[in-house]
């Protein structure tokens, strides 16, 4: 890329933290952050000064997830802050607090086992992020002294992650484009000594990527196939992302509106880098391949048509019912080259469809998936992670709605109903049915800001899929928290 991502994460402390809103040691004065259940608040409150007692009751502070309350000292400084948790450990009531505090050094006042201080510093770590590469003068967030019992390898692999997809979507296409979306996998390969293969423009004709190039090609930036592969032992993983940089329409143009978001199209691609990142730094026992077709759907005289009809690389016809349904075509093609090897596992991650969107909202990605063990890991996971799914069936009565009168199958369904349903029917016609295969379709935007999650690109399922992968890798369940493998740096 010709200017590098920047967060608040960026610089490491004198310990070699990667977290610098993060430090095992606070230099100065350290306020103490005191959290309180609800359901002790009562308790709680009877047993505190009565100073403390009266500011707290004054400022109707009522332990509510999230809500924190500066406790002033008699110096007029803040002596302590309060801050409401949920009754079990849990990640997003820390979220709001390096943001929304003092500058200053601060200390959770509380025996946490490990999953608790985990869960904690993760909160915290999310919380500091700031996405700064065109803002000057962003506010440095509050630093805290790392929990005792928190597992800090397990806290900067998936905030380092998180913070991956956070930068990637969150630049613009006009920095964000095929060849800088290659260049950020390229230099995740060099962090790791993977290696990384681009398929570049009329290529991806002679290595049978077909639909790949016919998305792209209208484009002054030309498609390419990213492929990066890790590890010589254990099961083979696929992961598999829509790297779509922006999504004009095509010839289906979309209108403005429409168009306006569209920078985050390649969040699939992002999710898939940043959970090949977190496999890799644990060092997981697996071979690991990464698939990203990344290319821009852009109007031009090449431009693919409605009603064309093009060979994908698993021989199958596909007729262009909407050049606006492009995701699937580029992703049917890394779908069959990746099955080709008969992955263990087999992951897909895709902005995929608005209707999604429509039957789950905002928060809940999409889950489809062919394998019942499968799906329900992948679900625990998401609830023990605090980082859910909902899943949605791979209806087969549907599949009719894609058949063609001249081609193997039309990209879109003759029915305005199910559409998140038909498109990963679609994707599930190059897959063979005995490979466990993910499907998930996500939004990976957040419209506002809350607690830890500011308002732009995000990570959804990414810490539920790590968790699933390293299971796949050990073949046998892990403990609950964010864990997953212990890293063998």
């Amino acid at each position: 890329m010709a200017r590098e991502c920047r967060h608040a994460g960026d610089s490491a402390d004198e310990e070699g933290v990667v977290l610098a809103h993060l430090t095992r040691r606070a230099r100065g004065p350290v306020v103490r952050i005191i959290p309180v259940r609800k359901s002790v608040l009562a308790g709680w409150l009877a047993a505190q000064p009565p100073a403390v007692r009266a500011w707290l009751k004054g400022t109707e502070f009522k332990a509510e997830p999230g809500k924190h309350r500066l406790v002033p000292g008699p110096d007029g400084g803040p002596d302590s802050v309060v801050v409401g948790v949920e009754d079990r450990p849990d990640i997003w009531s820390y979220g709001d607090l390096p943001r929304s505090l003092p500058a200053g050094s601060y200390r959770i006042e509380a025996r946490l086992d490990g999953e608790a201080a985990t869960r904690a510093a993760l909160g915290w770590a999310l919380g500091g992020y700031g996405f700064t590469r065109y803002k000057r003068n962003d506010k440095a967030p509050a630093v805290l002294e790392w929990p005792d019992a928190a597992d800090r390898p397990a806290v900067e692999r998936a905030a380092e992650a998180v913070f991956l997809v956070r930068d990637l979507i969150n630049t613009p296409a006009e920095d964000m484009g095929p060849a800088e979306l290659a260049g950020a996998a390229k230099k995740l390969a060099r962090a790791h000594g993977a290696r990384c293969k681009l398929i570049v423009g009329p290529a991806l004709l002679a290595a049978n990527y077909p639909l790949v190039h016919a998305v792209g090609r209208a484009s002054a930036r030309a498609p390419r196939l990213i492929d990066l592969r890790w590890g010589r032992q254990g099961p083979l993983v696929a992961l598999v992302g829509k790297g779509v940089c922006f999504d004009s329409g095509g010839l289906d143009l979309k209108p403005s509106q429409g168009m306006l978001l569209m920078k985050k199209d390649m969040g699939g691609a992002a999710h898939v880098l940043a959970l090949a990142q977190m496999i890799m730094a644990a060092r997981l026992k697996l071979r690991l391949r990464v698939l990203v077709p990344a290319v821009e759907n852009s109007v031009a005289g090449n431009a693919f048509r409605p009603l064309d009809i093009i060979k994908s690389r698993k021989g199958l016809t596909v007729e262009i019912g909407n050049t606006d349904a492009e995701g699937r075509l580029v992703l049917c093609d890394a779908l069959a080259a990746a099955a080709a090897e008969r992955p263990a596992l087999l992951v897909d991650c895709a902005t995929l469809t608005g209707a999604a969107r429509v039957a789950l909202g905002p928060d809940l990605p999409a889950l489809f998936c062919n394998h019942e063990p499968t799906a329900e890991a992948l679900l625990r996971l998401g609830r023990e992670q605090d980082d859910p799914l909902w899943r949605l069936p791979l209806h087969k009565p549907y599949r009719r709605q894609l058949d063609s009168k001249v081609a193997d199958l039309n990209n879109v369904s003759s029915s305005p109903h199910g559409g998140a349903i038909t498109a990963a029917l679609f994707l599930s016609e190059f897959v063979a049915p005995e490979i466990p295969w993910v499907h998930i379709d996500m939004i990976a935007w957040n419209g506002s800001a809350r607690p830890g999650r500011p308002e732009g690109g995000e990570a959804q399922a990414l810490r539920a899929l790590y968790a699933l992968v390293a299971e796949t890798a050990t073949r046998r369940p892990k403990p609950s928290g964010i864990s997953g493998r212990k890293s063998q740096r």
